[in-house]
């Protein structure tokens, strides 16, 4: 479950950085001098959990790139046949990142609560993407160079991988479970 939640965290990245880009300007005077960290952390609030959830996003994403090389080492499966599933993350960045962009979070937020709205969507976003077992749907993974696949094995049929790099039928995975029939995998050299 706990991988999972960081999958989905990752896949925010995004998000937050288009935030933070988005609100920086903010952080500066009229003459381009750094407000300060106080001001930062009291005043542009959106702008310091931008950066809290990329530093954590980042911190996860190590993570799981670890646990793929160091991780997957059931033993190897061979592929019978390979269907790509990269347009799931394009999907999930449409979808949910760029809209969720466009919230209104110049005005004052504890009159408004665009930032505890924002939050409730994100909340809710993830707990669907974690109980429909969509998770992997990430952005993030795939501008990093990961692909999904649908693949069949000699032993199952419509496992979905996350793997760095291209697969091909033939090709061999070692492969570690995130969830029922959602692995982690490197090819085997």
């Amino acid at each position: 479950m706990w991988q999972k939640i960081e999958l989905y965290i990752i896949s925010l990245f995004w998000l937050f950085a288009l935030l933070f880009i988005n609100k920086v300007p903010y952080c500066f005077c009229a003459n381009w001098d750094f407000v300060g960290w106080r001001s930062l952390l009291t005043q542009h609030i959106v702008v310091s959990i931008s950066i809290l959830f990329m530093l954590t996003a980042g911190f996860f994403y190590f993570r799981f790139n670890y646990q793929i090389i160091e991780g997957a080492t059931n033993l190897p499966v061979k592929i019978t046949k390979v269907e790509n599933y990269n347009f799931e993350s394009v999907t999930f960045l449409a979808t949910y990142i760029i809209p969720l962009v466009s919230f209104d979070l110049d005005f004052n937020l504890d009159a408004n609560r665009n930032l505890f709205m924002l939050f409730c969507v994100l909340f809710l976003i993830g707990w669907i993407y974690i109980k429909t077992n969509l998770f992997y749907t990430n952005p993030t993974l795939a501008t990093l160079g990961f692909h999904i696949y649908k693949i069949n094995t000699l032993k199952q049929e419509g496992i979905i991988v996350i793997v760095r790099g291209k697969v091909r039928t033939d090709d061999w995975l070692l492969c570690k479970p995130i969830s029922d029939n959602i692995f982690y995998a490197k090819i085997k050299k």
